[in-house]
């Protein structure tokens, strides 16, 4: 039903290709490269909206799309080009608050500038509904399905209850706030001192034994374990009472 993050990089070799076109498609091209002018525009909207409207994350319902292209500033003074080329920026992506790179390759003086891009992705997700203490674990009833801008923070949705029911809030967290990774962090399931079942498993097999836990167990980090043959183990926190050996 719902779907992580989709960053778009497997369109941008196609989608800037048919920017590239749209760029040098007769008219355009003979027009110098002048901030606003309506064909710059409109050829980056088309890219823009045609970059992010094949988005379907395989098995899960699409998102909707919005994409707004800004401006260059006034104070710049481009020259004409008979060649531009847009490009992703080194660290950029097609996602949230971004910029567009466009560089001329063909004018009497060469220039590149950056277009500041907007681009939202609306979809089902989970947000909290009343108020959540930073270490408190969270409920089903601690979130509510609604419609959120997946993409106007850089830390991804958690849109399936499964992995985040029983983590803990990593800080205060309000009503209306989208669940992200970055509010969530593991809960703690046992402390140093505990009798936790060990699992080891190998190719062909699977033993089961005791032991004391060391430090205290987190699900999906590691724990030390004391064998009872005295031997000190470290393994990953399966759950309230698990901790798996890898052999």
């Amino acid at each position: 039903m719902f779907s992580q993050l989709f960053p778009l990089n497997s369109l941008w070799p196609a989608a800037l290709g048919l920017l590239a076109a749209l760029w040098l498609a007769p008219g355009a091209q003979a027009q110098p490269a002048v901030p606003g002018a309506p064909d710059y525009l409109d050829a980056t909207q088309r890219w823009l909206d045609h970059a992010v409207a094949n988005v379907r994350p395989a098995g899960a319902a699409p998102l909707r799309m919005e994409v707004a292209v800004g401006a260059l500033s006034p104070r710049l003074q481009l020259g004409a080009c008979a060649k531009v080329e847009p490009y992703i920026p080194v660290g950029m992506r097609l996602w949230g608050k971004t910029r567009l790179g466009l560089r001329c390759l063909d004018g009497p003086s060469k220039w590149n500038v950056f277009l500041p891009v907007t681009i939202k992705a609306y979809g089902a997700a989970w947000v909290i509904k009343g108020q959540v203490a930073a270490g408190a674990v969270l409920t089903q009833d601690d979130a509510i399905e609604a419609e959120v801008d997946w993409a106007e923070e850089a830390s991804p949705i958690v849109a399936n209850p499964a992995q985040w029911i029983g983590q803990v809030a990593a800080r205060n967290l309000s009503s209306g706030q989208a669940l992200r990774q970055a509010l969530l962090k593991p809960a703690q399931v046992f402390q140093a001192g505990s009798q936790v079942r060990v699992l080891a498993q190998g190719v062909g097999f699977q033993v089961s034994s005791s032991g004391q836990a060391l430090s205290a167990g987190v699900v999906g980090q590691s724990a030390r374990v004391r064998m009872d043959n005295g031997r000190v183990m470290t393994g990953i926190v399966l759950d309230e009472r698990t901790v798996r050996l890898e052999i």
